[in-house]
């Protein structure tokens, strides 16, 4: 117990790893502000320049890039409506009509608090119940994976506004979009029309910065004479009875993104889209309409997605499987610096477990730090007039795609994105089902191909797995219950049980 402790402090007390982990959150605050640059991004960088540190001191600036990166994405979220990060597209349906009313320095202030709430929440379930979640990621077969991604596919009621039939549209949209390039399976191209530059796919950063990015800048040219909203910046820190009241919510999301982010494969993206669908059905009074500046909007996506980290780390250190693509990264960083990330690594070199515990918890306190500063600078940002914000938005769009792979035609797509964006906006659609479609779209198709071959491609195999396995029943149930809240059917089944 005494070593496990002083693994734990090891962060803590070693005033260079206290400057590694606080400069890796303060740079990946601003990298996950800008969209395109990415936090995996940053941290395969970050190997090439760290293979030959002390492990613990290339842990300490990969996890504080970490933390500090998926925070970052909701800044320019709520200021300007242009995610940073894919986890932040959900936070930017509430927190930009916040910074439409004023309000920017206080939903920047309250999503830093609930962040760092959920990133605790997340770094306490890796300490306490790794183990066991690894144990029930091991259970989730292909099958289990595909029925998690039509659940995500389902929240298109939730995220398409008023209108469900264009929700899913801008859902099938997306995943048409996500299943161009050459098929992972056949190797023939699927979608590409020919074109050599699409065998590659179309990289669903391109396609959200130019629906948000470009498709934002363009559609604000219809109020450029409109006055820019003053801010409050005054009231930055939110009162003690906001937070109390949003606690239960934030920790009820926090286990959200754990788990979620503890299935391998998955993320903060998927996790902040369960949460706010369950914050829309749990919330019954909302402090303004969903959509609109709900403070419970914000909240519910902030704390799931900063929760995932912690939730990403279990399979990554249990099971040598990554959570999302940071952890991915950060396997290979371990692998090169001589260790075995899997069943045997807490065995082996528990301190490397305990170590990146207190690291994680150390981040989360520097997160509180800088996240509450610079806050009214940043909020100026939407007070600058639109002759000059609409063209640096633009030239931010292009130098953060370009910056992705450094590919000219892949800034020929975003506009071409923000360009369809644009007229989809005018006629009413949302961007979010369009991105969930592209994030979810290849997740669902590989998984449905990997199930089915599990099975012999029999079909009425595959249809008795999803009842005859508990884990699959359960995720099938839910399935059939989301639809029927969705249908007419569940009115009249409510008003039978309240004649009873």
């Amino acid at each position: 117990m005494s070593d496990t402790f002083s693994f734990l402090l090891m962060a803590w007390l070693d005033p260079g790893l206290l400057s590694l982990t606080a400069l890796g959150v303060l740079a990946g605050i601003y990298i996950g502000a800008i969209p395109g640059l990415s936090v995996t991004m940053a941290v395969s960088i970050l190997i090439s320049f760290t293979f030959s540190w002390d492990i613990n001191n290339a842990l300490a600036l990969m996890v504080g890039i970490y933390v500090g990166g998926v925070y970052g994405g909701s800044r320019t979220a709520i200021l300007l409506n242009i995610p940073g990060a894919p986890s932040a597209v959900v936070t930017a349906f509430d927190g930009y009509p916040l910074a439409q009313r004023g309000e920017a320095g206080r939903a920047i202030g309250l999503s830093t608090v609930m962040s760092v709430i959920g990133g605790f929440i997340g770094v306490a379930v890796l300490a306490g119940t790794a183990p066991y979640l690894s144990d029930l990621a091991l259970q989730f077969a292909p099958r289990d994976y595909f029925l998690i991604a039509i659940m995500g596919l389902l929240l298109v009621s939730t995220l398409s506004g008023k209108s469900l039939a264009r929700g899913i549209f801008s859902v099938a949209l997306g995943s048409t979009i996500g299943l161009v390039g050459m098929d992972m399976v056949t190797a023939q191209p699927r979608l590409t029309m020919g074109s050599m530059e699409l065998l590659g796919g179309i990289h669903y950063v391109v396609v959200m910065i130019g629906l948000f990015g470009v498709a934002e800048a363009f559609y604000q040219l219809h109020n450029m004479a409109k006055v820019p909203v003053k801010q409050n910046v005054d009231k930055i820190i939110p009162p003690l009875n906001m937070v109390l009241k949003f606690l239960p919510l934030s920790i009820r999301t926090s286990i959200i993104g754990v788990v979620v982010g503890a299935l391998p494969g998955t993320g903060g993206d998927i996790a902040s889209l369960f949460a706010y669908d369950h914050a829309k059905r749990t919330v019954k009074n909302p402090s303004s309409p969903f959509g609109e500046g709900a403070y419970e909007g914000l909240v519910a996506p902030e704390t799931a997605n900063n929760a995932a980290v912690g939730g990403a780390y279990v399979p990554m250190l249990t099971l040598g499987m990554p959570g999302d693509a940071v952890t991915a990264v950060i396997i290979g960083a371990l692998v090169i610096h001589g260790l075995n990330p899997g069943p045997m690594l807490m065995i082996e070199t528990p301190h490397i477990f305990w170590f990146t515990v207190g690291n994680l918890a150390l981040a989360n306190i520097f997160l509180l730090i800088f996240g509450m500063t610079g806050i009214k600078v940043f909020s100026k940002v939407v007070e600058i007039p639109k002759a000059i914000l609409i063209p640096l938005i633009l030239v931010l769009c292009v130098v953060g795609t370009y910056s992705i792979n450094s590919n000219m035609m892949e800034v020929y797509w975003m506009l071409g994105f923000g360009i369809l964006g644009y007229w989809l906006k005018v006629y009413g659609f949302q961007m979010g089902p369009i991105i969930l479609g592209v994030i979810l779209g290849p997740l669902l198709d590989e998984t449905y191909r990997q199930a089915m071959s599990s099975v012999g491609d029999s079909s009425s195999d595959f249809l008795l797995a999803l009842v005859a396995n508990p884990l699959s029943l359960v995720l099938t149930t839910v399935i059939i219950l989301v639809l029927l809240g969705n249908t007419p059917l569940k009115g009249w089944i409510m008003a039978r049980f309240a004649r009873n």
